[in-house]
């Protein structure tokens, strides 16, 4: 067994901690920054597809409502969605559905029927996303939260240090099926959660989170270039194959085509790198970054998320959905101890199976 000394009493200045950004500690205090909406929500640019259908604007207005009005342990409005939408959502659905055998990686591929298992997602039905949000918690421990329109990367990043997904309800505009300027519940349901729903992926949506909180400025848009790159526009390499896990070409059936289409420009995932690109949301991307598998992917975050400057570490209490600081002897060393029960439990397990094997 492995044998830890305990710290010294050294400790950070509070004037390194004053510094810092604020964040959220504990899974409730999303209730705080979860509303801070920079675009949409209720108001549509003149560009929208939306913006002259005064109806629409009256839905997309009932929703960001909704959103805003939520808090932290209440259970998702379920919408009964109109006809018009079901129909948006039946053709999005329907297409994208003809492309994943070809075009998702295995992960996705392997999880999206859940979805029809578990929270009715059918061509004829777009799924409540409190089913969705129960889904996920007993896969991965991710749940959702609804959201109005888009967040600052600041904001959203901290939702998934918590393993919370900030989620849109509505649907995008019935006249342009195909296309949507913003993220819409189509987006989400059918391009994030499928992959939120596999563990391995889950944790590496986590700690691009974990790694954003009390980061500077200039850290927080490297790790917001780095998640929409990855969770966004991400290719992976399977079975000598280029196949898509990024939600933003998971549901686009153009930009999904055009990514795997052997005419885009493709280059190794590299946080160095990929987080000076520039993120397009208007057209197709310049360039697309490939990983050999997710565990690649987060080896190399991990490493790019400890160049961060920050006076502390984080560590994510799952049993109290908070966040613990690692900023003194007292919090560190109370790590330590937890490691070394874990380790003893490892311990007794191995010594169990050896005595079984006859070692």
């Amino acid at each position: 067994m492995v044998e830890m000394e305990p710290l010294d009493n050294s400790c950070l200045q509070e004037e390194d901690m004053q510094k810092v950004p604020w964040f959220p500690k504990k899974i409730s205090d999303l209730d705080k920054c979860a509303n801070r909406v920079l675009m949409y929500g209720s108001d549509l640019d003149a560009d929208h597809p939306g913006f002259k259908d005064n109806v629409y604007r009256k839905r997309r207005k009932y929703f960001a409502d909704l959103a805003m009005a939520y808090k932290h342990g209440e259970p998702i409005p379920r919408i009964e969605f109109t006809e018009e939408e079901v129909k948006t959502w039946g053709v999005v659905y329907r297409e994208l559905n003809k492309l994943y055998p070809s075009h998702a990686c295995r992960e996705y591929l392997k999880n999206l029927p859940l979805l029809s298992k578990y929270c009715e997602c059918r061509e004829d039905n777009i799924p409540q996303l409190e089913d969705v949000s129960r889904f996920l918690r007993e896969r991965t421990g991710f749940t959702i939260r609804p959201v109005a329109g888009y967040l600052s990367p600041r904001d959203f990043l901290a939702g998934l240090a918590f393993r919370v997904f900030h989620c849109t309800q509505y649907v995008r505009h019935s006249s342009d099926p195909l296309y949507t300027p913003e993220p819409d519940t189509c987006h989400e349901l059918l391009g994030h959660v499928p992959l939120l729903a596999e563990p391995s992926f889950a944790q590496f949506s986590q700690e691009i989170g974990l790694a954003s909180l009390g980061a500077s400025d200039d850290s927080i848009q490297k790790l917001a270039t780095c998640y929409f790159f990855t969770v966004e526009f991400g290719l992976c390499k399977q079975e000598g194959q280029l196949r898509a896990y990024g939600a933003g070409l998971l549901s686009s059936i153009s930009e999904l085509k055009h990514a795997l289409s052997g005419k885009s420009k493709i280059m190794p995932f590299d946080p160095k790198v990929t987080s000076k690109q520039e993120c397009i949301i208007t057209t197709f991307q310049d360039v697309y970054f490939v990983s050999d598998s997710f565990e690649e992917a987060k080896v190399k975050m991990r490493e790019f998320a400890k160049t961060i400057k920050r006076p502390f570490t984080v560590r994510y209490n799952p049993y109290t959905q908070s966040v613990d600081v690692l900023k003194d002897t007292p919090s560190i060393n109370s790590v330590v101890e937890e490691l070394r029960h874990e380790l003893d439990i490892v311990g007794d397990a191995l010594n169990r199976l050896n005595k079984q094997l006859g070692v």
